[in-house]
Protein backbone atom coordinates (compact mmCIF):
# COMPACT_ATOMS: atom_id res chain seq x y z
CA UNK A 1 0.00 0.00 0.00
CA UNK A 2 1.48 3.39 -0.99
CA UNK A 3 1.77 6.26 1.48
CA UNK A 4 -1.34 8.15 0.34
CA UNK A 5 -3.48 4.99 0.39
CA UNK A 6 -2.17 4.18 3.87
CA UNK A 7 -3.00 7.70 5.05
CA UNK A 8 -6.49 7.40 3.56
CA UNK A 9 -7.11 4.14 5.40
CA UNK A 10 -5.78 5.46 8.71
CA UNK A 11 -7.05 9.04 8.74
CA UNK A 12 -10.04 9.54 6.40
CA UNK A 13 -12.76 9.10 9.02
CA UNK A 14 -10.90 11.07 11.70
CA UNK A 15 -10.22 14.01 9.43
CA UNK A 16 -13.69 14.04 7.91
CA UNK A 17 -15.36 13.96 11.33
CA UNK A 18 -13.26 16.86 12.54
CA UNK A 19 -13.90 18.89 9.38
CA UNK A 20 -17.65 18.30 9.63
CA UNK A 21 -17.62 19.40 13.27
CA UNK A 22 -15.81 22.61 12.38
CA UNK A 23 -17.60 23.42 9.11
CA UNK A 24 -21.04 21.92 9.78
CA UNK A 25 -21.17 21.05 6.08
CA UNK A 26 -20.94 17.38 5.16
CA UNK A 27 -20.71 18.04 1.44
CA UNK A 28 -18.02 20.72 1.76
CA UNK A 29 -16.02 18.65 4.24
CA UNK A 30 -16.02 15.58 1.99
CA UNK A 31 -15.14 17.48 -1.16
CA UNK A 32 -12.34 19.37 0.58
CA UNK A 33 -10.84 16.24 2.09
CA UNK A 34 -11.03 14.40 -1.24
CA UNK A 35 -9.22 17.36 -2.83
CA UNK A 36 -6.57 17.22 -0.11
CA UNK A 37 -5.88 13.55 -0.83
CA UNK A 38 -5.79 14.28 -4.56
CA UNK A 39 -3.22 17.00 -3.89
CA UNK A 40 -1.19 14.54 -1.81
CA UNK A 41 -1.15 12.11 -4.74
CA UNK A 42 0.38 14.84 -6.90
CA UNK A 43 2.79 16.46 -4.46
CA UNK A 44 4.06 13.83 -2.00
CA UNK A 45 6.00 11.82 -4.61
CA UNK A 46 7.65 15.05 -5.74
CA UNK A 47 8.18 16.91 -2.44
CA UNK A 48 8.36 13.99 -0.02
CA UNK A 49 5.91 12.75 2.58
CA UNK A 50 5.39 15.32 5.38
CA UNK A 51 6.46 14.44 8.91
CA UNK A 52 2.83 14.51 10.04
CA UNK A 53 0.71 13.41 7.06
CA UNK A 54 -2.53 13.77 9.01
CA UNK A 55 -1.71 17.39 10.00
CA UNK A 56 -0.80 18.21 6.39
CA UNK A 57 -4.03 16.69 5.09
CA UNK A 58 -6.16 18.48 7.68
CA UNK A 59 -4.55 21.85 6.98
CA UNK A 60 -4.87 21.38 3.22
CA UNK A 61 -8.48 20.26 3.49
CA UNK A 62 -9.41 23.23 5.69
CA UNK A 63 -7.91 25.66 3.17
CA UNK A 64 -9.76 24.00 0.32
CA UNK A 65 -12.98 24.02 2.34
CA UNK A 66 -12.76 27.73 2.97
CA UNK A 67 -12.02 28.29 -0.72
CA UNK A 68 -15.17 26.36 -1.55
CA UNK A 69 -17.18 28.33 0.97
CA UNK A 70 -15.90 31.66 -0.34
CA UNK A 71 -16.89 30.54 -3.81
CA UNK A 72 -20.50 30.26 -2.69
CA UNK A 73 -22.55 33.41 -2.95
CA UNK A 74 -24.35 33.19 0.41
CA UNK A 75 -21.89 31.50 2.75
CA UNK A 76 -23.35 32.96 5.92
CA UNK A 77 -26.76 31.51 5.17
CA UNK A 78 -25.52 28.13 3.98
CA UNK A 79 -22.87 27.39 6.59
CA UNK A 80 -24.89 26.13 9.60
CA UNK A 81 -26.52 23.17 7.84
CA UNK A 82 -25.42 20.75 10.55
CA UNK A 83 -26.51 21.84 14.00
CA UNK A 84 -24.19 21.15 16.93
CA UNK A 85 -23.73 22.73 20.31
CA UNK A 86 -20.27 21.22 20.85
CA UNK A 87 -16.94 22.79 20.00
CA UNK A 88 -14.60 20.69 17.88
CA UNK A 89 -10.95 20.38 18.94
CA UNK A 90 -8.43 22.52 17.16
CA UNK A 91 -6.04 20.99 14.64
CA UNK A 92 -3.16 20.87 17.14
CA UNK A 93 -5.40 19.14 19.69
CA UNK A 94 -6.24 16.47 17.14
CA UNK A 95 -2.57 15.73 16.55
CA UNK A 96 -1.59 15.75 20.22
CA UNK A 97 -4.66 14.29 21.86
CA UNK A 98 -6.54 11.58 19.98
CA UNK A 99 -8.87 10.99 22.94
CA UNK A 100 -11.27 13.58 21.52
CA UNK A 101 -11.43 12.02 18.07
CA UNK A 102 -13.51 8.90 18.78
CA UNK A 103 -16.33 11.17 19.99
CA UNK A 104 -16.14 13.11 16.75
CA UNK A 105 -16.40 9.94 14.70
CA UNK A 106 -19.25 8.68 16.83
CA UNK A 107 -21.15 11.93 16.18
CA UNK A 108 -20.50 11.49 12.47
CA UNK A 109 -21.69 7.88 12.70
CA UNK A 110 -24.99 8.80 14.36
CA UNK A 111 -25.53 11.70 11.98
CA UNK A 112 -25.20 9.41 8.98
CA UNK A 113 -27.53 6.91 10.67
CA UNK A 114 -30.28 9.41 11.42
CA UNK A 115 -33.82 7.93 11.12
CA UNK A 116 -34.82 10.67 8.68
CA UNK A 117 -32.75 8.72 6.15
CA UNK A 118 -33.82 5.40 4.68
CA UNK A 119 -31.99 2.48 6.26
CA UNK A 120 -30.08 1.62 3.08
CA UNK A 121 -29.07 5.25 2.72
CA UNK A 122 -27.81 5.36 6.33
CA UNK A 123 -25.65 2.31 5.81
CA UNK A 124 -24.32 3.44 2.46
CA UNK A 125 -23.57 7.00 3.59
CA UNK A 126 -21.76 5.87 6.71
CA UNK A 127 -19.70 3.34 4.80
CA UNK A 128 -18.62 6.22 2.58
CA UNK A 129 -18.12 8.87 5.26
CA UNK A 130 -16.97 6.87 8.28
CA UNK A 131 -15.60 3.74 6.62
CA UNK A 132 -14.02 5.59 3.72
CA UNK A 133 -15.15 2.95 1.21
CA UNK A 134 -15.57 3.80 -2.45
CA UNK A 135 -18.98 3.88 -4.04
CA UNK A 136 -18.08 0.75 -6.00
CA UNK A 137 -17.17 -1.18 -2.86
CA UNK A 138 -20.44 -0.17 -1.22
CA UNK A 139 -22.41 -1.12 -4.32
CA UNK A 140 -20.93 -4.62 -4.22
CA UNK A 141 -21.81 -4.93 -0.54
CA UNK A 142 -25.43 -4.09 -1.42
CA UNK A 143 -25.46 -6.17 -4.63
CA UNK A 144 -26.61 -3.16 -6.69
CA UNK A 145 -25.08 -1.31 -9.68
CA UNK A 146 -22.55 1.40 -8.83
CA UNK A 147 -24.56 4.29 -10.40
CA UNK A 148 -27.55 3.30 -8.25
CA UNK A 149 -25.42 3.44 -5.13
CA UNK A 150 -23.92 6.78 -6.14
CA UNK A 151 -27.37 8.27 -6.46
CA UNK A 152 -28.39 6.81 -3.11
CA UNK A 153 -25.42 8.42 -1.35
CA UNK A 154 -25.99 11.77 -3.06
CA UNK A 155 -29.66 11.78 -2.03
CA UNK A 156 -28.69 10.99 1.56
CA UNK A 157 -26.27 13.93 1.70
CA UNK A 158 -28.88 16.27 0.26
CA UNK A 159 -31.39 15.02 2.82
CA UNK A 160 -28.99 15.79 5.69
CA UNK A 161 -28.52 19.32 4.38
CA UNK A 162 -32.15 20.08 3.62
CA UNK A 163 -33.52 18.57 6.85
CA UNK A 164 -30.95 20.21 9.13
CA UNK A 165 -30.07 16.86 10.69
CA UNK A 166 -28.08 17.54 13.88
CA UNK A 167 -24.44 16.56 14.20
CA UNK A 168 -24.51 14.96 17.64
CA UNK A 169 -24.85 11.71 19.55
CA UNK A 170 -28.57 11.29 20.36
CA UNK A 171 -29.79 11.50 23.92
CA UNK A 172 -30.55 8.41 25.98
CA UNK A 173 -34.23 8.29 25.02
CA UNK A 174 -33.39 8.42 21.32
CA UNK A 175 -30.63 5.84 21.33
CA UNK A 176 -32.62 2.57 21.08
CA UNK A 177 -34.44 3.66 17.92
CA UNK A 178 -31.16 4.62 16.30
CA UNK A 179 -29.27 1.46 17.15
CA UNK A 180 -30.29 -0.83 14.29
CA UNK A 181 -28.91 1.36 11.54
CA UNK A 182 -25.68 1.98 13.42
CA UNK A 183 -25.06 -1.74 13.99
CA UNK A 184 -25.81 -2.55 10.35
CA UNK A 185 -23.23 0.03 9.31
CA UNK A 186 -20.61 -1.28 11.69
CA UNK A 187 -21.03 -4.86 10.55
CA UNK A 188 -20.85 -3.96 6.87
CA UNK A 189 -17.67 -1.99 7.51
CA UNK A 190 -16.28 -5.00 9.34
CA UNK A 191 -17.33 -7.33 6.52
CA UNK A 192 -15.50 -5.19 3.97
CA UNK A 193 -12.37 -5.57 6.08
CA UNK A 194 -12.86 -9.27 6.73
CA UNK A 195 -13.57 -10.11 3.07
CA UNK A 196 -12.54 -7.21 0.85
CA UNK A 197 -14.81 -6.70 -2.14
CA UNK A 198 -12.00 -5.66 -4.49
CA UNK A 199 -8.26 -5.25 -4.83
CA UNK A 200 -5.29 -7.60 -4.79
CA UNK A 201 -5.76 -8.69 -1.18
CA UNK A 202 -8.86 -10.40 0.24
CA UNK A 203 -8.38 -9.07 3.80
CA UNK A 204 -8.25 -5.49 5.10
CA UNK A 205 -7.50 -6.14 8.76
CA UNK A 206 -7.15 -2.44 9.52
CA UNK A 207 -10.71 -1.75 8.37
CA UNK A 208 -12.03 -4.69 10.39
CA UNK A 209 -10.15 -3.40 13.42
CA UNK A 210 -11.67 0.05 12.90
CA UNK A 211 -15.16 -1.45 12.87
CA UNK A 212 -14.38 -3.28 16.12
CA UNK A 213 -13.06 -0.07 17.68
CA UNK A 214 -16.22 1.83 16.72
CA UNK A 215 -18.34 -1.04 18.02
CA UNK A 216 -16.49 -0.86 21.34
CA UNK A 217 -17.30 2.85 21.48
CA UNK A 218 -20.95 2.09 20.83
CA UNK A 219 -20.88 -0.60 23.52
CA UNK A 220 -19.44 1.92 25.97
CA UNK A 221 -22.24 4.32 25.06
CA UNK A 222 -24.90 1.63 25.48
CA UNK A 223 -23.46 -0.86 28.02
CA UNK A 224 -26.81 -2.50 28.75
CA UNK A 225 -27.74 -3.19 25.12
CA UNK A 226 -27.29 -6.92 24.35
CA UNK A 227 -27.34 -6.42 20.57
CA UNK A 228 -24.18 -4.30 20.70
CA UNK A 229 -22.44 -6.94 22.81
CA UNK A 230 -23.57 -9.68 20.40
CA UNK A 231 -22.20 -7.79 17.41
CA UNK A 232 -18.91 -7.14 19.20
CA UNK A 233 -18.64 -10.85 20.05
CA UNK A 234 -19.32 -11.80 16.42
CA UNK A 235 -16.64 -9.43 15.15
CA UNK A 236 -14.08 -10.62 17.68
CA UNK A 237 -14.67 -14.28 16.84
CA UNK A 238 -14.27 -13.69 13.11
CA UNK A 239 -11.33 -11.30 13.48
CA UNK A 240 -9.53 -13.74 15.78
CA UNK A 241 -8.72 -15.86 12.71
CA UNK A 242 -7.09 -13.05 10.72
CA UNK A 243 -3.50 -14.37 10.93
CA UNK A 244 -4.46 -17.76 9.51
CA UNK A 245 -6.77 -16.78 6.69
CA UNK A 246 -3.88 -16.20 4.27
CA UNK A 247 -0.85 -18.39 3.63
CA UNK A 248 2.70 -17.05 3.60
CA UNK A 249 2.28 -16.60 -0.17
CA UNK A 250 -0.91 -14.57 0.28
CA UNK A 251 -3.25 -17.39 -0.74
CA UNK A 252 -6.64 -17.85 0.91
CA UNK A 253 -6.80 -20.64 3.49
CA UNK A 254 -10.19 -22.20 4.08
CA UNK A 255 -11.53 -22.38 7.64
CA UNK A 256 -11.14 -26.16 7.87
CA UNK A 257 -7.46 -25.90 6.92
CA UNK A 258 -6.42 -23.03 9.19
CA UNK A 259 -3.86 -23.47 11.97
CA UNK A 260 -6.12 -23.00 14.97
CA UNK A 261 -3.18 -22.68 17.33
CA UNK A 262 -2.56 -19.27 15.74
CA UNK A 263 -6.05 -17.96 16.35
CA UNK A 264 -6.17 -15.06 18.83
CA UNK A 265 -7.38 -16.90 21.91
CA UNK A 266 -7.73 -13.75 24.01
CA UNK A 267 -10.26 -12.34 21.54
CA UNK A 268 -12.13 -15.65 21.43
CA UNK A 269 -12.26 -15.73 25.24
CA UNK A 270 -13.59 -12.16 25.37
CA UNK A 271 -16.27 -13.00 22.81
CA UNK A 272 -17.36 -16.13 24.66
CA UNK A 273 -17.66 -14.10 27.88
CA UNK A 274 -19.88 -11.61 26.09
CA UNK A 275 -22.09 -14.40 24.77
CA UNK A 276 -22.28 -16.10 28.15
CA UNK A 277 -23.67 -12.96 29.75
CA UNK A 278 -25.93 -11.85 26.90
CA UNK A 279 -26.74 -13.86 23.78
CA UNK A 280 -29.98 -12.58 22.25
CA UNK A 281 -31.94 -14.72 19.79
CA UNK A 282 -31.36 -12.07 17.14
CA UNK A 283 -29.43 -11.95 13.88
CA UNK A 284 -26.14 -10.87 15.49
CA UNK A 285 -26.65 -13.15 18.47
CA UNK A 286 -27.25 -16.22 16.31
CA UNK A 287 -24.35 -15.42 13.99
CA UNK A 288 -22.08 -15.00 17.00
CA UNK A 289 -23.17 -18.36 18.40
CA UNK A 290 -22.40 -20.00 15.05
CA UNK A 291 -18.94 -18.43 15.02
CA UNK A 292 -18.48 -19.57 18.63
CA UNK A 293 -19.10 -23.19 17.62
CA UNK A 294 -16.23 -22.97 15.14
CA UNK A 295 -14.01 -21.30 17.76
CA UNK A 296 -14.67 -23.98 20.37
CA UNK A 297 -13.53 -26.81 18.09
CA UNK A 298 -9.83 -27.49 18.66
CA UNK A 299 -9.75 -29.31 15.31
CA UNK A 300 -11.99 -28.97 12.29
CA UNK A 301 -13.24 -32.56 12.67
CA UNK A 302 -14.57 -31.68 16.14
CA UNK A 303 -16.94 -29.02 14.78
CA UNK A 304 -20.52 -29.52 15.95
CA UNK A 305 -22.18 -29.21 12.56
CA UNK A 306 -25.53 -30.37 13.93
CA UNK A 307 -25.67 -27.39 16.29
CA UNK A 308 -24.47 -25.05 13.56
CA UNK A 309 -27.23 -26.30 11.24
CA UNK A 310 -29.79 -25.75 13.99
CA UNK A 311 -28.60 -22.20 14.51
CA UNK A 312 -28.58 -21.48 10.76
CA UNK A 313 -32.12 -22.81 10.45
CA UNK A 314 -33.24 -20.46 13.21
CA UNK A 315 -31.35 -17.58 11.60
CA UNK A 316 -32.88 -18.38 8.21
CA UNK A 317 -36.39 -18.26 9.68
CA UNK A 318 -35.61 -14.99 11.42
CA UNK A 319 -34.00 -13.10 8.54
CA UNK A 320 -35.00 -14.76 5.28
CA UNK A 321 -31.58 -13.67 4.03
CA UNK A 322 -30.29 -15.37 0.85
CA UNK A 323 -26.74 -15.16 2.21
CA UNK A 324 -27.84 -17.00 5.35
CA UNK A 325 -29.49 -19.66 3.19
CA UNK A 326 -26.24 -20.05 1.23
CA UNK A 327 -24.23 -20.58 4.41
CA UNK A 328 -26.89 -22.92 5.76
CA UNK A 329 -26.49 -25.08 2.66
CA UNK A 330 -22.76 -25.41 3.32
CA UNK A 331 -23.44 -26.44 6.93
CA UNK A 332 -26.01 -29.03 5.85
CA UNK A 333 -23.52 -30.56 3.41
CA UNK A 334 -20.92 -30.80 6.18
CA UNK A 335 -23.37 -32.32 8.64
CA UNK A 336 -24.91 -34.90 6.33
CA UNK A 337 -22.16 -35.56 3.84
CA UNK A 338 -24.96 -35.46 1.25
CA UNK A 339 -24.75 -32.57 -1.24
CA UNK A 340 -28.24 -33.19 -2.65
CA UNK A 341 -30.05 -31.63 0.31
CA UNK A 342 -27.63 -28.70 0.31
CA UNK A 343 -28.15 -28.09 -3.40
CA UNK A 344 -31.89 -28.02 -2.80
CA UNK A 345 -31.44 -25.11 -0.39
CA UNK A 346 -29.82 -23.09 -3.20
CA UNK A 347 -32.96 -23.19 -5.34
CA UNK A 348 -34.23 -19.66 -5.93
CA UNK A 349 -31.01 -17.94 -4.83
CA UNK A 350 -29.61 -17.29 -8.30
CA UNK A 351 -31.62 -14.07 -8.72
CA UNK A 352 -30.52 -12.30 -5.50
CA UNK A 353 -26.99 -13.78 -5.37
CA UNK A 354 -26.14 -14.41 -9.02
CA UNK A 355 -23.91 -11.32 -9.15
CA UNK A 356 -21.63 -12.71 -6.42
CA UNK A 357 -18.86 -15.24 -6.94
CA UNK A 358 -19.66 -16.92 -3.62
CA UNK A 359 -22.97 -18.29 -4.89
CA UNK A 360 -21.40 -19.88 -7.96
CA UNK A 361 -18.32 -21.19 -6.15
CA UNK A 362 -20.47 -22.72 -3.38
CA UNK A 363 -22.75 -24.39 -5.87
CA UNK A 364 -19.74 -25.59 -7.87
CA UNK A 365 -18.27 -27.28 -4.79
CA UNK A 366 -21.57 -28.97 -3.98
CA UNK A 367 -21.96 -30.14 -7.59
CA UNK A 368 -18.44 -31.53 -7.46
CA UNK A 369 -19.27 -33.48 -4.30
CA UNK A 370 -22.31 -34.85 -6.12
CA UNK A 371 -20.11 -36.06 -8.96
CA UNK A 372 -21.43 -33.49 -11.45
CA UNK A 373 -18.08 -32.06 -12.49
CA UNK A 374 -19.13 -30.70 -15.89
CA UNK A 375 -21.73 -28.48 -14.22
CA UNK A 376 -19.27 -27.63 -11.46
CA UNK A 377 -16.71 -26.43 -14.00
CA UNK A 378 -19.27 -24.11 -15.59
CA UNK A 379 -20.14 -22.63 -12.20
CA UNK A 380 -16.47 -22.14 -11.34
CA UNK A 381 -16.11 -20.24 -14.61
CA UNK A 382 -18.99 -17.96 -13.58
CA UNK A 383 -17.40 -17.45 -10.17
CA UNK A 384 -14.08 -16.54 -11.76
CA UNK A 385 -15.77 -13.88 -13.87
CA UNK A 386 -17.24 -12.28 -10.73
CA UNK A 387 -14.33 -12.64 -8.27
CA UNK A 388 -13.02 -9.25 -7.15
CA UNK A 389 -9.61 -10.04 -5.65
CA UNK A 390 -6.54 -11.77 -7.04
CA UNK A 391 -6.45 -14.23 -4.13
CA UNK A 392 -10.05 -15.28 -4.78
CA UNK A 393 -9.31 -15.83 -8.46
CA UNK A 394 -6.26 -17.94 -7.67
CA UNK A 395 -8.22 -20.11 -5.23
CA UNK A 396 -11.08 -20.61 -7.70
CA UNK A 397 -8.66 -21.40 -10.52
CA UNK A 398 -6.99 -24.04 -8.37
CA UNK A 399 -10.27 -25.65 -7.38
CA UNK A 400 -11.54 -25.67 -10.94
CA UNK A 401 -8.31 -27.27 -12.15
CA UNK A 402 -8.74 -30.01 -9.53
CA UNK A 403 -11.93 -31.11 -11.29
CA UNK A 404 -9.88 -32.50 -14.15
Amino acid sequence: MDTVSKAHTEHWARLLALLVARLRRLDIAEDALADAFATAVRTWPRDGVPDHPERWLLTTARRKAYDLLRHESVVARKLPLLVTDEVAPAADEWVENEVSIPDERLRLLFTCCHPALALEARVALTLRMVGGLTTGEIARAFLVPEPTMGQRISRAKRKIASAGIPYRVPSGAELPARLGGVLAVLYLVFTEGYAASSGPGPVRADLAAEAIRLTRLTAALMPDEPEVAALLALMLLQHSRRDTRLSADGELVLLTQQDRARWHLDEIAEALRLLASRSPASSYGLQARIAAEHARAAEAVETDWAEICRLYEELDRLTGSPVVRLNRAVAVAERDGNPAAALGLLDGLEDPLGRTHLFWSTRAELLHRAGRDTEAAADYDRALELANTDAERRLLTSRRAALR
